[in-house]
């Protein structure tokens, strides 16, 4: 597809209706890293900013794939789910960038658009590497942040305004939605590379090995879902503030630390998580190594402008995949 994106005269009337008629648009900064969403600095004539967010079909690099029906972390996108996210976060105690507007009416643009807070540019796994010492801080909030949104429960599985909705009752268990979910992430994986299709079976019996150990347990609390420390921005007075959070969802807090584990890696015993169920944590790490095959050689064959880093990101996974068969 032909991607447009905002050019500064797309935006003047939000800016005059939405942060004043006497501030003025002095530039339009397209932000890199997204892939479902579009996110732009807007820079104002008395040096504040604001970002914006469009969800937009030219802003969203993801082909279409199958999915499994009841999988809750499919099409995590849409301002209806950033609004919903947004304020059970906020209900938590969890930092967020502040939402100072939403539009689904297409009031401005011809696509939902929300306008938050802009807290800056710095990252917690950048500042991870910059300075290790500098990162304790928000890394032991972070953790904070993670336990209360960990012992916030609900009564079901799945997207926050579905639930809202009442149409997320759970018919079968979470593991199964994972074990389904992960066989599906392999089928499809396997049609672009040889080395999982020869290890098609061994892959899939591990798979339901790992599932095989697992108790029953219905306790699901608000998870993330793909929180590395690229999605957690470092406000000027050192707060973590999650973004991306379309994704939140109730469920097995042990996918959470699956992800933790694999993004933060020798820094993730500072986030001092909770009592974990070792087998279910098993079953969702290697499910999650799937995902990150598959999720990454799809993108790889649209236009997304870091190609190669997806394909990286696979082959990573592919080398763990094999190694545990």
């Amino acid at each position: 597809m032909t991607r447009v994106f905002l050019r500064p005269d797309d935006v003047r009337d939000l800016v005059a209706e939405q942060l004043g008629s006497d501030r003025r648009l002095a530039a339009l900064d397209r932000l890199t890293g997204g892939s479902k969403k579009g996110a732009y600095r807007l820079r104002l004539d008395d040096q504040t900013t604001v970002i914006l967010y469009v969800w937009a079909p030219a802003e969203n690099y993801w082909p279409a794939s199958s999915a499994v029906p009841d999988d809750p972390f499919t099409d995590a996108s849409g301002a209806e789910l950033f609004a919903a996210n947004h304020a059970a976060l906020t209900a938590a105690g969890v930092r967020t960038p502040r939402l100072l507007m939403l539009d689904r009416d297409s009031r401005y643009l011809p696509a939902d658009i929300a306008l938050v807070e802009d807290v800056g540019a710095l990252t917690l796994e950048a500042l991870m590497e910059r300075d290790p010492a500098a990162a304790a801080t928000p890394l032991s909030a972070l953790g904070d942040s993670l336990r209360r949104m960990h012992t916030t429960f609900g009564p079901h599985y799945g997207k926050l305004a579905a639930i809202a909705r009442g149409e997320a009752s759970q018919t079968r268990r979470a593991e199964d939605v994972i074990t389904d979910r992960a066989l599906a992430h392999l089928d499809a994986a396997a049609v672009r590379d040889t080395r999982l299709a020869d290890a098609h079976e061994q892959i899939a019996d591990h798979v339901r090995h790992l599932r095989r150990a697992i108790t029953a347990r219905e306790e699901y609390g608000l998870v993330h879902g793909e929180l590395g420390p690229d999605h957690v921005l470092v406000t000027p007075s050192g707060e973590p503030a999650m973004i991306d959070i379309e994704g939140l969802t109730y469920f097995d807090v042990e996918w959470e630390h699956a992800f933790l584990q694999l993004r933060f890696g020798d820094a993730y015993p500072a986030l001092r998580p909770v009592d974990l169920d070792l087998h279910r944590l098993e079953l969702y790490r290697y499910a999650q190594v799937l995902s990150l095959i598959e999720g990454p050689l799809r993108i790889a064959d649209t236009d997304f402008p870091n190609r190669q880093w997806m394909l990286d990101l696979a082959e990573w996974n592919i080398t763990k995949a094999l190694a545990a068969v």
